[in-house]
């Protein structure tokens, strides 16, 4: 059962003529934090009271009067100032954790009216090599389509790659101009990536340049304009300290700016390869747009090297996803969109929503002052018309009722934008989400990079991850009391699936909407917050019935009675029955670190009931028999849990 969802239900019942709104109130039913309460609590007394104008405690007594829960919990209790605590009946739990026994779904329910949904995530630009910057919509895209399909919904996921954008302009100038044969013969991924890489930066060199004189003017103004703002300050005129807070921000800014900029441009020139090319391609920016105008308007040459191009490094991206354990329903990148794009702008300009503005085919939204542009002047499509076409195909071909996109938090205006023109050009009944995330961080709070200032390249980092897991999979098999277990395969798997797993975790048990430093102590720690610590854990009872020489199988076949007379086999069978509400919640709040955080909650508390309670030399054949159960049960949640989250569990460690 769905046990949180189910009271909360029976509170909004109870509610039902106390209030105007009972849902405002029912979220407020929560899992207590201390035992010592019960094992839910309820704090909606409380503001009621004030809405109410009776006393708190007096709204309690009236909302336990009306509250039928005798079948679910021993008699609620009203507590201080008028908390209601709620502890569950053990004949309840002990049924409700047999039912588990025999439940492949663990007590959850799926949803009776499934929905279409459609979650966009990973998304890389396919002319280089994926990067750290890409992990994290990858891996919260990928749980949030497993945690949604595991609810009963039906599910899309669709990796919207860029295959199409001036990054290809890029590679076809770098490939004309400086291209090395040989390499390219030998990797030819790799020799594109550096092709990229080589335009991409002296672009950005001529760009950087270009503007640093103005940038210097005008950090060199607002300095001046804070030095005279801090006078009038100092001299006693104190409104000004809002101002002076904002004009120091925006110093820092551009400060930062400038040294940046600055230090790029002695980069190149300092470099004698690069410093050559720079001056012998002025233009190669403008070049490189007029490759990718001549790709898109059809020549013959330019889509003759795209298709030569994309094949290879759709196949390198491709592995990475094997190797993480991804798959994708759909691959269509920008080029399936591409011939879409003129009807979009055109049904947006029969329907009055797009007009032009300065040459270019703009969408004013109500309230924002800069336009959703749908084509700039030369005539060129933008993002947003493609993600409209993308919303278009969405419903029309695949009947999507919902779309979610896992996309960085600094896309956030962009998707307001987008969703609010979709719903005026006529997908109103459709529900859109743009779910965030924020940077991963290196040790100086700055997004992550190489020493040499790179960005980190993702399978760089899952070599590094599986080889710092090698290490501990090594040292914890030398350190067994009997001697080591594992063979030179099983080690090398072992590390892989707690060095892929960690990855994985470290970035999914995070609140999504932070940024999060990264930690490789952290990621690959057995006694803590990790992935590590729960592969442990359903290792460890693997291990009781491998010793015990007992059939999981077998066991759930004999149903054997649940007996909780210990507090630490009752906390762990709440904690069990618990496993659907942190399903759903992951759900509702598209968040996997409520999973994380419920599998390291029953991690601990399992971990409390290993060390309490006696399972293969308990003697009381029942008790035994029954922790045995609570152990496959344990491992279950924990197994279910993990693969929610695109993580595998491990049989030995």
């Amino acid at each position: 059962m769905n046990l949180l969802a189910e009271l909360r239900r029976r509170f909004h019942q109870a509610l039902d003529g106390l209030c105007d709104d009972p849902s405002e109130y029912t979220s407020m039913v929560r899992p207590a934090q201390d035992d010592r309460f019960g094992d839910f609590q309820a704090n909606c007394a409380m503001p009621l009271g004030k809405v109410t104008g009776k006393n708190p405690r007096e709204v309690a007594g009236e909302l336990v009067e009306r509250l039928d829960v005798s079948e679910l919990c021993d008699p609620p209790e009203i507590a201080g100032p008028g908390f209601i605590n709620l502890r569950i009946r053990d004949d309840w739990l002990v049924a409700e954790t047999s039912r588990m026994l025999s439940d492949p779904r663990l007590g959850h329910h799926a949803v009776e009216t499934p929905r279409h949904v459609v979650i966009d995530y990973s998304s890389p630009n396919v002319a280089k090599p994926m990067h750290v910057g890409h992990l994290r919509s990858t891996v919260i895209g990928d749980a949030l389509a497993r945690v949604f399909r595991f609810q009963g919904h039906r599910v899309t996921a669709d990796n919207h790659v860029g295959d199409w954008g001036t990054q290809f302009g890029m590679i076809i100038q770098g490939y004309r101009n400086f291209l090395d044969p040989e390499a390219y013969a030998a990797e030819p991924v790799a020799e594109l990536s550096r092709l990229y890489r080589l335009v991409n930066r002296v672009a950005g060199y001529h760009d950087k340049r270009a503007g640093l004189p103005a940038n210097r003017d005008r950090l060199e103004e607002r300095r001046q304009a804070l030095a005279e703002l801090e006078e009038v300050i100092a001299e006693g005129d104190k409104s000004k300290k809002g101002d002076a807070k904002k004009l120091r921000a925006e110093v820092a800014a551009l400060a930062e700016t400038v040294s940046s900029d600055e230090a790029e441009v002695a980069a190149v020139e300092a470099d004698a390869e690069l410093a050559t090319v720079a001056a012998g391609h002025p233009d190669i920016a403008e070049a490189s747009r007029a490759e990718t105008a001549r790709l898109h308007a059809g020549d013959a040459e330019n889509r003759a090297l795209w298709e030569e191009f994309l094949p290879p490094c759709l196949e390198v991206m491709e592995s990475v996803y094997r190797r993480l354990g991804i798959s994708f329903d759909l691959t269509l990148g920008e080029s399936h969109y591409q011939p879409m794009l003129a009807g979009v702008v055109e049904s947006l300009q029969q329907q009055g929503l797009a007009s032009d503005s300065e040459g270019a085919v703009c969408v004013f939204i109500e309230g924002n002052d800069a336009p959703f542009i749908v084509r700039k002047t030369d005539g060129a499509f933008t993002y947003a018309t493609t993600d409209l076409a993308t919303i278009r195909y969405r419903v029309e071909e695949l009947d999507a009722d919902e779309m979610l996109y896992v996309v960085d938090a600094r896309q956030g205006e962009h998707f307001r934008l987008l969703f609010e023109t979709a719903r005026q050009w006529g997908y109103s009944d459709v529900e859109f989400a743009h779910v965030s995330f924020g940077t991963v961080l290196g040790d100086d709070r700055r997004p992550f990079k190489t020493r040499s200032g790179d960005t980190v390249g993702l399978e760089s980092l899952l070599d590094e991850a599986v080889t710092r897991a090698r290490g501990i999979v090594d040292e914890n098999d030398d350190q067994k009391p009997d001697g080591p277990e594992l063979d030179e395969s099983t080690r090398a798997a072992v590390a892989e699936t707690v060095g892929l797993g960690g990855i994985k975790y470290a970035d999914l048990h995070h609140n999504r909407e932070s940024d999060y430093q990264f930690s490789w102590d952290k990621m690959l720690a057995t006694n803590g917050d990790s992935a590590t610590y729960m592969q442990y854990a359903c290792a460890r009872i693997l291990g009781i019935f491998r010793r015990g020489e007992i059939s999981r199988e077998s066991l759930r076949d004999e149903a054997p009675a649940i007996v909780l007379e210990d507090d630490a086999e009752r906390a762990l069978a709440m904690a069990l029955n618990r496993f659907a509400d942190a399903v759903d919640i992951t759900v509702v709040e598209r968040r996997p670190n409520v999973l994380t955080g419920y599998l390291f909650e029953t991690a601990n508390t399992f971990s409390t009931f290993y060390n309490t309670c006696s399972v293969l030399k308990e003697e009381d054949p029942a008790r035994r028999l029954s922790r045995l159960a609570l152990c496959d049960l344990a491992a279950r949640v924990f197994e279910t849990g993990l693969e929610l989250l695109g993580i595998a569990s491990c049989d030995q460690m």
